[in-house]
């Protein structure tokens, strides 16, 4: 994927649509020889490279370094990129130029959580020429204020909240959403009134996609097994196994070897 049409031509055509998080050149270069559709530079970041507790450590100029690293591996393939905390709250300019920032970094869009007060910042940026993509649900960056990483949308108000967000996020012209630790039957619900598509991560089977973050996919983190996540390879046992592996060779003299020496 190439384009933010394509997410429009996918939600027609029924094709679902695959996304996951990327921080760095190395990952992007196997990214980008995959089939996956698109990926999101996500304030993740400040968690799982950086060792933070939570999304609100990620800043502008960390996305910046990130967006820049992964564009060089990803080339021509999609490129969505996280908002931080607060950024999108310190006004129309403020917004603008950290959008202009993100586009000249190798950037295609920008993903900005919420709604509500937020609409005329996208409105903003979307008049301004810049693709923006919603976020609702758990929005991670309102972890303090939601409580925890708990399921939003269980009560009939708190989901029909939600889906006049989503319905006012489409108004304002985003051309996708995602639909982040809600109910399965709540997210079918949005998806079928959306005419844009929507990205779910713990949000059941009938989003238009799906996205999951690259290093949970790959069990790259130890202890972290959340329900919504599937882990497609046990990536932390399989890299501790080799660094053991080159331990041991060093130690017991045989590497390198006669083929691998000059």
């Amino acid at each position: 994927m190439k384009s933010i049409n394509e997410f429009q031509n996918k939600k027609k055509n029924n094709d679902p649509i695959t996304m996951v998080t990327c921080y760095d050149y190395w990952s992007a270069k196997i990214i980008y020889e995959t089939e996956i559709d698109a990926v999101l530079v996500g304030d993740s970041a400040a968690m799982v490279m950086h060792g933070f507790e939570s999304t609100i450590n990620a800043e502008v100029e960390m996305m910046l370094y990130h967006i820049k690293a992964v564009k060089k591996g990803l080339e021509d393939k999609l490129l969505i990129a996280d908002f931080p905390f607060l950024a999108h709250r310190k006004g129309k300019r403020f917004s603008i130029e950290v959008a202009d920032k993100y586009l000249k970094s190798g950037a295609n869009a920008v993903k900005i959580e919420g709604a509500g007060s937020t609409i005329d910042i996208i409105k903003e940026l979307i008049d301004s020429g810049i693709p923006v993509m919603g976020h609702l649900g758990l929005t991670p960056q309102s972890i303090n204020a939601l409580g925890g990483y708990i399921v939003q949308g269980k009560k009939s108000v708190d989901a029909a909240k939600i889906l006049s967000d989503a319905l006012e996020l489409e108004t304002a012209g985003c051309f996708a959403v995602v639909l982040e630790l809600i109910p399965a039957d709540l997210a079918k619900k949005i998806t079928e009134q959306l005419k844009i598509p929507t990205i779910g991560i713990g949000a059941g089977r009938f989003t238009s996609g799906q996205i999951l973050v690259l290093h949970d996919l790959l069990g790259l983190t130890k202890d972290f097994n959340p329900k919504f996540v599937r882990k497609y390879l046990n990536g932390f046992e399989l890299i501790k196994q080799a660094l053991n592996n080159f331990n041991q060779d060093v130690k017991s003299n045989l590497f390198p070897d006669d083929e691998e020496s000059f």
